[in-house]
């Protein structure tokens, strides 16, 4: 049984005897002497798909489920659906629109390093590689000055928008961090 502390996003736990997956977390740490850290969690229950906000201490128990993880890559949208095939038998999972909130963000079509996460042979939920790589599609020409620092904003091929630096135009290839949601680099 892992501590609270120990959990990442993610990670399948046993709540009230229903599993529930981690989507997000924030530390809290208290100003008073002698009192624990809090950890404000997010978990989507895999039965009903309902999001629950837990509250736990930083030395809380919770029981790790165990769910089989396989590298995917991301096919196609097909409707509300975003289709995934594994890299190993060509088996395909289907997630729903709503289920992938800002991994949507950075999914083009032939992304290869994702990690689904599956219970009972359905994928409940995805881990996106650290970088991708993505297009500009839209930015205002930028100009050649040494202004560091400053950036603009820029449509990426997935329709996000993120800010570049003013060197970057359109049509260059970009590391964008999925972690953050910013620029990175030039690919």
């Amino acid at each position: 049984m892992p501590k609270v502390s120990e959990l990442k996003k993610g990670d399948v736990v046993d709540i009230n005897g229903v599993p529930h997956i981690l989507k997000t977390y924030d530390v809290r740490n208290p100003s008073s002497r002698g009192a624990s850290t809090l950890y404000k969690m997010r978990f989507n229950n895999l039965k009903t798909g309902q999001k629950v906000d837990e509250t736990f201490k930083s030395d809380d128990l919770l029981k790790e489920i165990d769910c089989p993880k396989v590298q995917v890559m991301f096919s196609y949208i097909d409707g509300e659906d975003y289709v995934f095939m594994n890299n190993e038998d060509y088996s395909q999972y289907l997630l729903n629109t709503d289920e992938l909130e800002d991994e949507k963000k950075y999914l083009t079509e032939g992304l290869a390093g994702i990690t689904a996460i599956l219970w009972e042979e359905q994928i409940l939920a995805i881990e996106m590689p650290t970088n991708v790589e993505l297009e500009i599609i839209e930015t205002n020409p930028g100009s050649k000055s040494s202004g560091a620092g400053r950036t603009k904003a820029a449509v990426l091929s997935t329709g996000y928008e993120i800010q570049v630096p003013e060197f970057i135009e359109p049509n260059e290839i970009v590391k964008v961090s999925t972690l953050t949601g910013k620029f990175i680099s030039r690919a």
